[in-house]
């Protein structure tokens, strides 16, 4: 059940949310309230019709009272509809800004708090919870003064036409909320849970969605529709049990409502036959009634909305209310006489894992030199690499930019300094000139041009529109070689101080590759590059190489040196050229044989 902690911090977010739209959140429930007045004079209006004029036989007064009653609900349509458009202007509008701040908010948060929560449930947060509480919102408006002023209205009205039978309201409407509060008390959790295996349906939707050549390339269909649907079946089972408790309430409540019109109709029965009461008011006691039934199942109905608008509101706020646990610094720029790129003594472990991702990782590069980082599978390389823009912070240690550590700087003034291409090339749908300028939104054609033909992408650009040629979602109108030289022009627009290629050339050929490399050393000379590949030929003649072997550096330096010092880096070299070790081994089998 929803409790007050729950609904004061709903209230607390329409309040800064619906800021902008006061007179809309004032002006649509006085609306709703005028529509109410009108429909609480129809019972009487009737009555009079009834004890007046059916009973004298008067045509004239019949038609004057019906031509009354077209007229409150021509004034009355006026009003919902007024209201309503005052409602939905403020409930579109809270929703708008919701999402807004929560963009806003995803987008400031670090990678660490971004793989805590989950894309999945984010995507749900940002679509679904926000239009359950925009729905919230908007019934607010409408009905949530309306109903409780019909229920009032029409038992006070009820009193004032006959006292006694109106004492058969208040058994009535204590009965009818005493069901509402439990079933809104039983289903309420139902909702919570819902939304959880919901999450888990979006998230097996979405790693299929994105691997479904790998899916279908291991036959493996099956599977996965056997794991959407437990995780459906799950939701479906969540979803039937909440149903059939919500489903008790209009059988339960008509049950009381028609009970009570049984006993109105007799109770006023004997009354009208002692001279008591008149006939028209018994109808009128009658359709108060029934607008006390109406009003108090829509507001059930009402109650329900926003359970599940305070569910969604409070996933939403465990979004909103998370602090960013990176700070951004106030450092625009660093010495350019100082390194490039130092780590210090860096260690780096994901949340709260207990185990080291990286340790004791120490090098320096000056401006212009080159570091290629090679090692197995789950080594650390992309980890390492990912803590120079700050995707994540060094748990231990430093890691410095031109003299500063990278905390220091502001984030666009660090990303300005750093030309990054992820190990998964991904482009955004729009066109090639677009993406080209992701770097530097007023960067020339002539600067783009230059930095497609340093990344061996000009002439397959220039063979389609060139810069207008047509990018589809992810880029999947390119080849997997063809994405990965453009995300390396889209990283050299500019001229970055630092390169950053996070295993950026592992579906181009070789000659391709050798190119490329030869092309980014001689486009700037001052650029310091950082290597990330599984083959030797990408990194061997970087001016250092760092051997990492499960998140720990095995070996530091040149090529020649680590060929012959590190047991790693020796065995990797020997599966890619073996040819450069066959003249020491047959020397080695010679000496023994001597």
């Amino acid at each position: 059940m929803m409790n007050f902690y729950e609904v004061n911090n709903f209230m607390l977010s329409l309040l800064k949310y619906l800021k902008g739209y006061t007179k809309q959140c004032i002006l649509g429930p006085l609306f709703k309230m005028l529509e109410a007045c009108f429909e609480l004079t129809v019972p009487i209006i009737m009555a009079k019709i009834i004890d007046v004029g059916i009973a004298n036989g008067d045509s004239g007064y019949i038609l004057r009272m019906c031509g009354l009653l077209v007229l409150m609900g021509v004034f009355g349509l006026i009003s919902a509809v007024t209201a309503q458009y005052f409602a939905a202007s403020a409930a579109y509008g809270f929703g708008t800004a919701v999402r807004r701040d929560m963009f806003k908010k995803i987008n400031s948060l670090s990678m660490n708090r971004l793989d805590s929560i989950g894309a999945a449930s984010l995507i749900t947060r940002m679509t679904g919870d926000i239009n359950r509480a925009e729905s919230g919102v908007n019934q607010f408006l409408r009905l949530f003064l309306r109903s409780p002023f019909i229920v009032i209205g029409a038992m006070i009205a009820a009193f004032t036409v006959d006292t006694r039978c109106a004492m058969i309201f208040l058994v009535a409407v204590p009965a009818l909320a005493l069901i509402i509060f439990i079933i809104m008390k039983v289903s309420v959790p139902f909702y919570k849970r819902s939304q959880k295996s919901l999450d888990r349906v979006s998230k097996i939707t979405r790693e299929n969605l994105s691997g479904v050549r790998v899916i279908r390339a291991f036959s493996r269909q099956k599977k996965e529709v056997e794991d959407f649907s437990d995780a459906n079946a799950e939701l479906f089972g969540i979803n039937m049990k909440v149903g059939g408790v919500s489903a008790l309430l209009n059988p339960l409540t008509y049950i009381v409502v028609n009970l009570a019109i049984v006993a109105v109709i007799q109770q006023g029965g004997y009354r009208v036959w002692n001279g008591e009461m008149l006939q028209g008011e018994v109808v009128a006691l009658v359709n108060y009634l029934t607008q006390i039934l109406i009003a108090l199942i829509v507001l059930a109905q009402l109650i329900v909305t926003l359970t599940k608008a305070v569910a969604s509101a409070t996933r939403i706020a465990a979004v909103m209310e998370l602090e960013p646990d990176m700070s951004e610094g106030s450092a625009e720029s660093g010495d350019k006489n100082a390194p490039a790129l130092e780590f210090d003594n860096v260690a780096f472990r994901y949340g709260d894992s207990a185990e080291a991702a990286l340790e004791d990782v120490n090098f320096k590069l000056e401006r212009g030199q080159s570091i290629g980082i090679i090692g197995g599978t789950g080594s650390g390389k992309s980890t390492l690499v990912n803590l120079i823009p700050r995707f994540y912070d060094a748990t231990v240690g430093e890691v410095k930019v031109f003299g500063k550590n990278v905390r220091d700087y502001k984030y666009s003034a660090l990303h300005k300094m750093i030309g990054y291409v992820p190990q998964k090339a991904s482009l955004i749908s729009g066109t090639i000139g677009t993406n080209m300028r992701w770097r530097d939104k007023n960067a020339s054609d002539a600067e783009i041009e230059r930095a497609l033909k340093t990344a061996q992408a000009y002439d397959f650009v220039f063979e389609k529109d060139g810069l207008d040629t047509k990018v589809s979602q992810g880029g999947r109108n390119f080849s997997g070689g063809q994405r990965q030289r453009l995300t390396v022009a889209r990283a050299l627009v500019k001229n970055p101080d630092i390169l950053i290629l996070d295993d950026s050339s592992s579906a181009l050929d070789l000659l391709t590759e050798a190119r490329l490399k030869a092309a980014i050393a001689e486009n700037d000379k001052n650029m310091t590059r950082v290597i990330v590949s599984q083959r030797i030929s990408t990194i061997r003649d970087a001016d250092i190489i760092l051997v990492l072997d499960d998140g720990k550096p095995v070996g530091i330096g040149k090529h020649s040196e680590l060929a012959h010092n590190c047991e790693v880096y020796r065995e990797i070299c020997m599966t890619q050229i073996p040819e450069e070790f066959e003249d020491e081994n047959t020397e080695g089998v010679r000496g023994n044989e001597r």
